[in-house]
């Protein structure tokens, strides 16, 4: 036998064993023992690692604990999953050690664990499990530190991007970074899945400014860049760290922003063909100048949502909220070129600072203090109360005017849900598609989110808006993305590639289904980094990555 090979028989045998001691099924599983043993055992693993300094009340909260349920609720972003099995054991950690720890004795006991940095999950994915689980609550891990010499950031998981904005604007009024538009999202989940903003059409997303990153791998083992490697650094931009370990940290560069910048909010006439004036929107936001995006928005108004007109049907909108990155003159110039129909005019336009509309957009007082971002009681998001689901399409080619019209009219008629469209083009269509496991770039016009919110509890309310959102998404089929139908992570949808069992993991066949619409190309590249990286899958969900079979 050549030593070759030989390296390749041990190598797979390695693989194997660890396999075998450490896959879902195998002997650690959680033990057939009760709860308070389960917790005895961890504390035990726990306080192996822990200096005679820390203090474990602070870091680990079972049932028992008077903490357990606030500091469970405080990032469960979403009613949905108020009634969920809840994990067993929350861990909080307020050191990268503390982090190490809690994988290397999750990982000996065998449970499940799932990673929240700021609960913005559309799924609960990162809270809540059909199997016995701990929890790492990253929300304590939430240091910034700006270099505007460099024009850099480090940038903790737990830090929401609220934190973020303000902590380069009070270092710089020029800077700014491209990322998403809800102040209480955290960097964790936002930046590892891809990190949609309004400021993509100029410089791209968040995870194209990421030029070094901190993990802690299914081994306990702290990684930057270099000791990662590039093929787990480019995995965890855009494909979803908790399928690979837990990010504790992004080196992100910033990006520089003009001191006035321009905001309008524009609702159009239904009684002037909403069909055309959408129509000549899908043209013109992905082409125009790429220092201006342009979302659209079909929805209802919330004062109306209870409300039937005169005609029995429920009062519709149309409308296009904007940032141009650039004064208000500028344009309103630019647009009675490009989209006369639009009619936009001077006293529609602020000019801002890029601060101030970040308040803007967070539909907060754009005069008052920025500080507001820092306060995360404040600063909240809609799902903190209410219960949400999200689905996402690409669009490829323009749809029709007929097509829209049909849209619109389905829509217009249904008060569950509203729909929200956000240009691409610009640089999204320059950055190659394998730069980052987000392949939604050139060639696509625009993604669509279906928004569904509702406040009531119980299955029938669930079930109103459910049915309402999958009867428009089958709909709209033929008019999107194929081949395969495209979808954000970000927007978790686990609709995409139900599960046939309660294992809580897939195989490649079956995480195919939703891996090749969530990363279409770039799925089998992500499937080869979990492989090596985590070859036993200790970092698993419902629609994390996964392992490739093994074959002798």
């Amino acid at each position: 036998m050549t030593n070759k090979s030989s390296c390749l028989v041990s190598a797979i045998f390695s693989v194997l064993l660890v396999q075998l001691l450490f896959s879902p099924s195998s002997s650690l599983q959680p033990l057939a023992f009760d709860d308070s043993s389960v917790y005895e055992t961890f504390l035990q693993c726990l306080e192996s690692y822990l200096s005679p300094h820390d203090q474990i009340s602070n870091l680990v909260f079972t049932s028992t604990n008077s903490s357990y349920t606030s500091v469970l609720q405080a990032y469960k972003r979403n009613a949905r999953f108020n009634s969920d099995l809840k994990p067993l054991i929350i861990v909080t950690p307020t050191s990268i050690p503390h982090v190490q720890y809690a994988v290397l004795c999750t990982r000996r006991i065998g449970y499940r664990l799932r990673i929240r940095s700021g609960g913005h999950d559309f799924e609960g994915l990162s809270y809540v499990s059909d199997s016995p689980f701990f929890l790492i609550d990253m929300s304590n891990l939430r240091s910034i530190e700006v270099n505007i010499e460099t024009n850099s950031a480090w940038v903790q998981s737990g830090a929401i991007l609220g934190e973020v904005y303000y902590a380069i604007w009070e270092k710089s009024k020029v800077h700014g970074f491209p990322a998403g538009v809800c102040p209480t999202v955290a960097v964790g989940g936002h930046f590892s899945g891809g990190g949609y903003g309004n400021m993509m059409r100029k410089f791209g997303l968040s995870v194209d400014h990421i030029v070094d990153a901190q993990i802690v791998d299914a081994n306990g083992d702290l990684l930057d860049r270099k000791s990662m490697g590039e093929g787990l650094f480019w995995a965890i931009r855009g494909g979803g760290g908790a399928s690979f370990g837990i990010v504790i940290s992004y080196k992100i560069e910033l990006v520089e922003v003009p001191e006035t910048v321009t905001v309008f909010q524009v609702e159009s006439n239904p009684d002037e063909g909403l069909a055309d004036f959408v129509y000549r929107w899908q043209v013109v936001a992905p082409t125009t100048s790429n220092d201006l995006f342009m979302r659209l928005h079909f929805s209802h108004p919330i004062t109306t949502q209870l409300e039937q007109g005169s005609n029995g049907t429920a009062s519709f909108q149309v409308s296009i909220q904007a940032l141009y990155l650039g004064k208000a003159d500028d344009v309103v110039s630019l647009l009675s070129k490009d989209f006369p129909e639009l009619g936009l005019k001077r006293q529609d336009c602020t000019e801002m600072s890029w601060i101030e509309s970040v308040l803007w957009y967070a539909s907060l007082n754009y005069r008052s203090s920025p500080k507001v971002l820092l306060d995360r009681k404040v600063v909240r998001s809609p799902n903190d109360t209410n219960s949400a689901k999200r689905k996402s399409d690409f669009v490829v080619n323009p749809v029709s005017r007929e097509g829209l019209g049909d849209i619109l009219k389905r829509v217009a008629g249904q008060l569950q849900f509203s729909m929200a469209f956000s240009p691409h083009g610009g640089e999204m269509s320059e950055i190659p598609a394998s730069s980052s496991p987000f392949p939604h770039r050139a060639g696509n016009l625009y993604k669509i989110e279906y928004v569904g919110n509702w406040n009531e509890a119980g299955e029938k309310a669930e079930r109103a808006v459910m049915t309402q959102l999958r009867r428009m998404y089958s709909f709209m089929a033929p008019l999107v993305s194929k081949n395969p139908r495209r979808a954000y992570l970000n927007y978790r949808d686990l609709d995409i590639g139900k599960m046939s069992h309660g294992k809580g993991y897939r195989s490649y066949e079956e995480g195919k289904v939703y891996g090749m619409k969530y990363f279409h190309g770039n799925f089998d590249r992500l499937v080869k980094v979990k492989t090596e990286v985590d070859p036993a899958n200790f970092f698993r969900d419902e629609q994390s990555i996964p392992t490739l079979p093994m074959k002798l």
